[in-house]
């Protein structure tokens, strides 16, 4: 109840004393009886570690009493810009502005600024800064890893309707934007059920 981020089961033994595979189960069925009970709360394995949060069906009341009417939602062109940087990365900001069409300077200081985007080194060829998503970009998603992003396939135009290359920023850019707002809506995560709420 006390981290800012979920924590590996690796680090609760080492905490604990106690075997790894001891801890994981312990998890798993504290998880398990929370659900059973019917709990507001939830214990969830998330972004590699384990992490208290609200129940889904209490999320609206928690978030009502927290936030008291505020909301602080990605714009359209961040959730792009997320999106792009969530399936490229690690990937330089001119890359992402060329995918979206757009430059998306200001939008990856406010990623950064909220913890969902990190640098990640430096390009050799042009030493230009890479950006990738963060274990907080993971959480929020709802997601255990990158590997359960979903498949882009479905959201690309067919290879017969795509011309040239002055339609691949645009195209690509509506594609990652609808996958990520799948993912979004899939998980129940993304401005629902906050952490420690």
């Amino acid at each position: 109840m006390v981290v800012d981020e979920p924590v590996a089961e690796e680090r609760l033994a080492g905490v604990l004393e106690r075997p790894r595979a001891e801890v994981a189960a312990a998890l798993r069925e504290l998880s398990a009886e929370y659900t059973a009970q019917g709990r507001g709360f939830d214990l969830r394995l998330v972004a590699g570690g384990w992490r208290f949060y609200s129940r889904d069906t209490c999320s609206a009341a928690v978030d009502r009493f927290l936030l008291d009417g505020q909301q602080a939602r990605l714009t359209q062109a961040a959730l792009e810009t997320l999106a792009v940087v969530a399936y490229r990365q690690p990937v330089s900001r001119s890359r992402v502005s060329a995918v979206r069409g757009v430059n998306c300077d200001g939008v990856m200081r406010t990623l950064v600024q909220r913890g969902l985007v990190e640098e990640a080194g430096s390009e050799p060829e042009t030493g230009a800064i890479l950006y990738r998503t963060t274990n907080y970009f993971l959480e929020r998603m709802g997601l255990r890893g990158l590997d359960e992003l979903p498949e882009l396939a479905p959201f690309l135009p067919e290879v017969d309707d795509v011309e040239a290359e002055s339609l691949e920023g645009t195209m690509i850019a509506e594609a990652v934007a609808a996958a990520a707002a799948q993912a979004a809506d899939g998980s129940g995560e993304a401005g629902r059920a906050g952490p420690d709420r």
